[in-house]
C-alpha cells in the first residue's frame, strides 16, 4: 500500500491475530513517523488539545486495507471513522495514534494500538462499556517498544514477559490518569477525580492512554484511570494489563464511566474512592 510517498508493507493473512496485530500497530507506527518527519499539520477536532493530523487518516486506512484482505469477516472500528459490520462475531478496534497532539507537537510520548474484541451482545440496546477483550497491542515507534498480550498470550514488552501491576496499595504507587480542564469545572467528573487522584502517592499525566496502560503492565506505572474513555482508548490496554496478571474495572459516577487499571488491590481501592463522593440527580 503507498500512501503518498510512503510504502507500507502488505502483511501476511496466514499471521495468527497476535502477529497479525503486532504487525498492524508497528507498520501503522512507523508510517504516522515517517509522515510526521515530512511535515504535518493538525486539525481541530473537540477542543485545542482534541486534533487529528494527516497521518492518523493514513494509518488507520492501512489498518483497515489490511484487515479487510487478512481477515474479511472480522468487523473493524476506528477512532478516525473507520466502520466495517462483521459476521465473525468479532471487531478490531484501531487507535491509529493515540496521542496525537503529544505527536504533532514531536513528544515521543504518542503510539499506535489495536485490540480485537468479541461482539458479546448490548446493554439494554446499546453497546456495552466494557466488552471482552481478545488481544491488544501497542506500539510506541519513537521507543520502540511493543506491548502485547491477551487472553491466549501471556504479557510482553518486545517480546520479553512483563507482570508489572503487584498488589501494592494506591497509597504507595503512582497513579497515571488524564481530564481535560474543562471538565474540572463540572463537580460531576471533578470531585470523583479528586477523590481517586489524592489516594494515590503521586500522580502522572502524560497524554496518551494507550502508552500509561503499556506502563502500568509492566510496573513502569502503578495504576491507571480515567473516565469516558471510547474503545480504542481503554480496549488495548485493558487486554495487556489483564494478561500481566493485573485487573481492570468500570465504575459509575454521575452517570459517568470510569476506567480503572492497575494491581487488584489499586483497582479495588481506586474504585471505592471515585464512587465515594454525593452523588447528583
Amino acid at each position: 500500500m503507498t500512501t503518498g510517498r510512503h510504502t507500507a508493507t502488505e502483511l501476511d493473512p496466514t499471521l495468527d491475530d497476535y502477529q497479525l496485530a503486532s504487525a498492524l500497530v508497528r507498520e501503522a507506527g512507523q508510517l504516522a513517523l515517517l509522515m510526521r518527519m515530512g511535515g504535518l499539520e493538525g486539525e481541530r477536532k473537540t477542543s485545542v488539545s482534541d486534533v487529528v493530523t494527516a497521518a492518523d487518516h493514513a494509518a488507520e486506512a492501512y489498518v483497515m486495507e489490511q484487515l479487510r484482505r487478512c481477515r474479511p469477516e472480522d468487523g473493524i472500528l476506528g477512532e478516525e471513522g473507520a466502520s466495517v459490520s462483521g459476521t465473525s462475531g468479532r471487531t478490531w478496534v484501531i487507535d491509529p495514534v493515540d496521542g496525537t497532539y503529544n505527536f504533532l507537537h514531536g513528544s515521543t510520548y504518542w503510539c499506535s494500538a489495536i485490540a480485537l474484541k468479541h461482539d458479546d451482545g448490548t446493554d439494554a440496546g446499546q453497546r456495552t462499556v466494557d466488552p471482552s477483550v481478545v488481544l491488544g497491542a501497542i506500539y510506541q515507534p519513537e521507543l520502540d517498544k511493543l506491548w502485547l498480550g491477551g487472553q491466549e498470550h501471556a504479557a510482553t514488552l518486545n517480546g520479553e514477559p512483563i507482570s508489572g501491576p503487584g498488589g501494592a496499595s494506591v497509597a504507595g504507587i503512582c497513579a497515571a490518569t488524564y481530564i481535560h480542564p474543562t471538565w474540572l469545572a463540572d463537580p460531576r467528573t471533578a470531585m470523583p477525580w479528586h477523590a481517586a487522584a489524592v489516594s494515590a502517592a503521586s500522580l502522572r499525566m502524560f497524554g496518551s492512554g494507550s502508552c500509561d496502560l503499556g506502563r502500568v503492565a509492566d510496573g513502569e506505572l502503578g495504576c491507571w484511570f480515567q473516565h469516558s474513555c471510547p474503545e480504542w482508548d481503554w480496549l488495548p490496554g485493558k487486554a495487556i494489563v489483564r494478561a500481566a496478571g493485573g485487573d481492570t474495572a468500570v465504575v459509575q459516577v454521575n452517570g459517568m464511566n470510569w476506567f480503572v487499571a492497575g494491581g487488584p488491590t489499586a483497582v479495588r481501592e481506586l474504585s471505592a474512592a471515585l464512587t465515594s463522593v454525593p452523588q447528583f440527580t
